[in-house]
């Protein structure tokens, strides 16, 4: 198994060719899921005592399971948050696999860990944090949220300021993990409401805050605004959100997982005035800066608060920790790490930071053209002016069950997959852009399928 045999040599030809029409194909199918008996009976089992080879493990996967699997690159995949990574990305992220680099400290790694916080910086530059700053890159936004979390919480805890058990604020639309964080942490989310779009404000955070007793008061360590909020693309007002973290002292975590990339465009940038003072910042590459998965980066605006709350202690990393230049397994939850951020770091070198703001503004210009579709379409109504690159909508008339059968029929006929959302107790549509790829074409014809007489 590990000795490259003339056999292996055929198997990696067959894998690079494969790998290569996957990246050149210029209609990416959706494809879409089966049922777990279905696949069963595509084969039997895989594993056996004498195993079957690696050009038929090769051609089951081809011919059986990836078009069983969601292709989220293709231009017509706007559920969730999808993925648009370049072909410079990809291709390094099998020159990142081939050869078999540990990013968990500088010693095993310097090299890539380097480029990585070169990439780092890139982001921390946009966001106007201070020229130090820097951390790692994890798995996706939900390890960043934890991340920012348990560094906010370890500061006040050294500084004398949280009493009990803790406490964050946080608006209604924060993104699940932070609850999650706090769960895990055992700490308190404490809610505020957000004005009429889920905007979190500072004054909103002070008339909760406000509201608390006193002892309450002093378990507050934290508030986690959003910047781009996953269901609606708004982004919370961080200017006075920051204002009200500097009156009382508390962590500012931003988390801009998704709209984050919105920070390279003119177009929405005064958006995002106020990120600037953040604590902790999350952005996710692999969601609209165009990396694979999985890819996110924490940043701190001063690593070592990152570094004081996350470095694991044991006798078999005292030399690391005392002697080190960077090690991306003092910045969070994780030791061993794959240098996950070097296809984003790969493609920025590549391609350039203008080619990069060049396609988010072209995302952005979809997702306008989107709203305008909506505007002009009498059965079709927006639920909510969009501000990044997310637009949520109602059809006339439809019910949860019916948005369900449309978004159904579309994957089963192959011409996108979209999914259902709720946004102030109401079941909607809900379209987001990431692939500079989508067409003016791709969003009308979808929307066409929402008219009465396409019924």
């Amino acid at each position: 198994m590990h000795r490259f045999d003339e056999e292996e040599k055929k198997l990696a030809a067959s894998i690079i060719e494969y790998a290569i029409d996957r990246i050149a194909t210029e209609s990416v199918p959706l494809d879409g899921p089966k049922s777990s008996k279905e696949l069963a009976a595509l084969y039997g089992a895989n594993i056996s005592e004498d195993g079957i080879g690696g050009e038929e493990a090769l051609r089951r996967f081809a011919q059986g399971y990836a078009p069983a699997t969601l292709t989220s690159d293709n231009p017509r995949s706007w559920a969730f948050v999808p993925v648009a990574p370049t072909k410079a990305a990809t291709l390094f992220d099998l020159v990142v696999s081939a050869s078999c680099i540990s990013g968990t400290t500088w010693i095993e790694g310097a090299g890539a860990i380097y480029l990585e916080n070169e990439a780092l910086s890139w982001l921390a530059s946009l966001a106007g944090l201070p020229s130090g700053a820097g951390g790692t890159f994890v798995s996706g936004g939900s390890a960043g949220n934890l991340a920012g979390m348990v560094a906010g919480r370890e500061r006040a805890r050294r500084l004398g300021t949280l009493n009990g058990k803790g406490a964050v604020m946080a608006s209604a639309d924060a993104h699940s993990s932070v609850t999650m964080a706090a769960r895990i942490t055992d700490v308190d989310v404490v809610l505020a409401k957000g004005d009429a779009k889920g905007k979190l404000t500072g004054a909103a955070l002070k008339e909760t805050f406000v509201s608390l007793d006193h002892d309450d008061q002093k378990r507050m360590f934290a508030v986690f605004a959003t910047a781009g909020v996953t269901n609606t693309g708004i982004v919370d007002d961080l200017a006075s959100v920051a204002e009200f973290c500097k009156d009382h002292g508390l962590w500012m975590h931003v988390d801009a997982a998704y709209g984050g990339a919105g920070l390279s465009t003119p177009t929405v940038r005064n958006l995002f005035n106020g990120i600037e003072f953040a604590n902790s910042l999350v952005i996710d590459p692999h969601k609209w800066l165009f990396a694979p998965f999985d890819c996110a980066a924490i940043i701190y605006a001063d690593p070592a608060d990152g570094a004081r709350a996350m470095t694991q202690e044991a006798s078999y990393l005292d030399d690391v920790n005392k002697d080190r230049d960077w090690n991306p397994a003092s910045f969070a939850y994780h030791l061993t790490r794959r240098v996950r951020g070097l296809p984003f770091w790969f493609s920025l070198a590549t391609y350039g930071v203008r080619a990069y703001r060049e396609a988010i503004e072209q995302t952005l210009r979809i997702a306008e053209f989107c709203a305008s579709e909506i505007r002009t379409r009498p059965y079709l109504e927006l639920a909510i002016e969009p501000e990044l690159s997310v637009v949520v909508f109602r059809r006339s008339g439809w019910r949860d069950q019916d948005y369900v059968a449309w978004c159904d029929k579309l994957l089963e006929d192959q011409i996108a997959f979209v999914q259902p959302t709720t946004y102030q107790g109401e079941r909607l549509m809900r379209f987001c852009f990431v692939n500079p790829l989508t067409s003016k074409f791709d969003v009308t014809e979808v929307l066409d399928t929402m008219a009465p007489a396409q019924l």
